[in-house]
């Protein structure tokens, strides 16, 4: 997967699994993507052990999970300047 990215321009992967991200770099990306909704993981595992699917869920509410669990996160996330593209590369 990451070989797509040969012979372009440079970048830096960030390992969220070990690493994590902030509640500052989650709202950046919220405020690129427009809502916490858009980088929110459906098919995570915890998603359905929770059972998430029954409930409706707010922004707060999956801020909240989004900072709980990394795995929330819809994967990949990049970020180019002031563009981001979730879940595809």
């Amino acid at each position: 997967m990451l070989s797509e990215f040969d012979n372009q321009q440079s970048f830096e992967i960030i390992d969220i699994k070990s690493v994590g991200y902030s509640e500052f770099e989650l709202v950046e990306m919220k405020n690129l993507a427009g809502s916490y909704n858009a980088l929110f993981s459906k098919v995570a595992r915890k998603y359905k052990e929770l059972k998430l699917s029954e409930r409706d869920l707010s922004e707060e509410e999956i801020k909240a999970l989004l900072l709980s669990d990394y795995t929330f996160l819809k994967r990949p996330v990049k970020i180019d300047g002031s563009e981001i593209t979730i879940g595809k590369l």
